[in-house]
């Protein structure tokens, strides 16, 4: 299912082909979020003339809302979305962050540990409380409740009917001290294991999710397990330190690990720099929702950095959003022109950026498989950082 087509001679980079029901997804790729069974803004047209291989929808929200029924009864997330390509779902572990400490505190997957006067969590303001047996979900303002077990969020992702889908996990977060850490590892393996049991369709495949958050023996603990059992790709989550730095150093600590022939996903990280440094170190596949979540409100990633369209230099500018783009925005509008439509509160304006940032993104993973192809990798990768930064300097 999954087979490496070219490495880089001087370091981890590898380019490979993944298979799926739905077809085949060069990598390294980027997968593009859909979290409510959609990419906001635009369609599946769009997306395909954007470049994207692959969309990933979250099983959380589909199910908080019993969409997963009704889609399945569509006969399944491809027939609903309208996208006969590969899909992703994930287990709804994430939402544990999200609704749990990223939401208390508004902390992000590399933040800082908790000190004497930072407690570990606030239960009255968390949404998600783990226990043995699952998550249970509380929505108090939208009056929604949901405990999500291993089994169940196998169910749901089976209904939803994604190409590849997740084991369910505890995405931990930079607050959780040693202790905590690693009795959330342990039970995340016990799901992982009711995941493989309960997992029925033979058309999707299971994946597998590292966690340890910034712990070296609990990293190299959950990499060394998950690896030794039949999950058809890996992926890295969880709390990944407190800099960027300490998430290249995890991947480093669980690369020897690594299955040579099983795709690697670096959940829920999507800088072009990170991504550059984590294909470095053999990663195959990125999702994050920078590429559509900044598009809506201006912010256009370029082969010149990063740009708010919505900055006034931009009023009388007839250049394109981005030279080397050939994205249909680039195509058909100038900066002045979208940082108009911006400003007047035209709709189309973020549909228009969405499938730029789209394209960037995927042409920049295009160039990345290029190079590595070429055995060029780490000239190309110099040369995009050394552009990029003195750009936004």
């Amino acid at each position: 299912m999954f087979s490496v087509t070219a490495k880089d001679l001087s370091s981890k980079a590898r380019a490979g082909i993944l298979q799926t029901p739905h077809g085949e997804i060069g990598t390294p790729a980027y997968i593009i979020v859909g979290t409510s069974a959609e990419v906001r803004t635009v369609t599946p047209e769009d997306l395909l003339s954007a470049g994207t291989q692959i969309v990933i929808a979250n099983a959380y929200h589909l199910a908080v809302r019993e969409e997963h029924e009704k889609i399945r009864q569509k006969g399944g997330l491809h027939i609903a979305m309208g996208w006969n390509n590969p899909l992703m779902t994930d287990s709804g572990g994430f939402q544990v962050f999200s609704l749990g400490a990223g939401r208390v505190y508004g902390a992000s997957k590399i933040g800082f540990f908790p000190t004497e006067h930072n407690p570990l969590m606030m239960p009255e303001k968390s949404m998600a409380l783990v226990g043995e047996e699952g998550i249970a979900f509380s929505d108090r303002e939208r009056g929604s409740h949901m405990v999500l077990t291993p089994e169940k969020s196998i169910r749901i992702q089976e209904a939803l009917g994604a190409d590849i889908i997740y084991a369910l996990d505890e995405c931990t977060s930079p607050f959780h001290d040693y202790e905590y850490t690693k009795a959330s590892l342990d039970r995340t393996h016990r799901w992982a294991i009711q995941c493989l049991e309960v997992k029925s369709r033979k058309d999707q495949q299971l994946w597998g999710i590292i966690q340890g958050g910034y712990f070296r023996d609990l990293r190299e603990k959950s990499a060394y397990f998950l690896t030794r059992h039949e999950f058809e790709g890996i992926g890295i989550g969880g709390a990944m330190g407190t800099s960027k730095q300490h998430m290249r150093e995890i991947i480093d600590w669980i690369y020897p690990s690594f299955p040579k022939n099983k795709p690697r996903h670096l959940l829920g990280i999507g800088n072009p720099v990170d991504i550059l440094n984590a294909v470095e170190q053999g990663i195959d596949l990125f999702d994050c929702v920078i590429p559509t979540r900044e598009a809506r409100h201006g912010s256009l990633w370029t082969t010149c950095g990063r740009i708010n369209i919505r900055n006034s230099r931009f009023k009388d500018d007839n250049s394109k959003i981005d030279e080397e783009c050939r994205c249909a925005t680039c195509q058909t509008i100038t900066r002045k022109q979208l940082r108009t439509m911006f400003c007047d509160g035209d709709l189309s304006a973020g549909r228009l950026a969405t499938i730029h940032n789209i394209s960037f993104f995927n042409d920049l993973m295009r160039k990345i498989r290029k190079a590595i192809q070429d055995s060029k990798y780490s000239e190309f990768k110099a040369g995009f950082i050394l552009r990029f930064r003195e750009a936004n300097s």
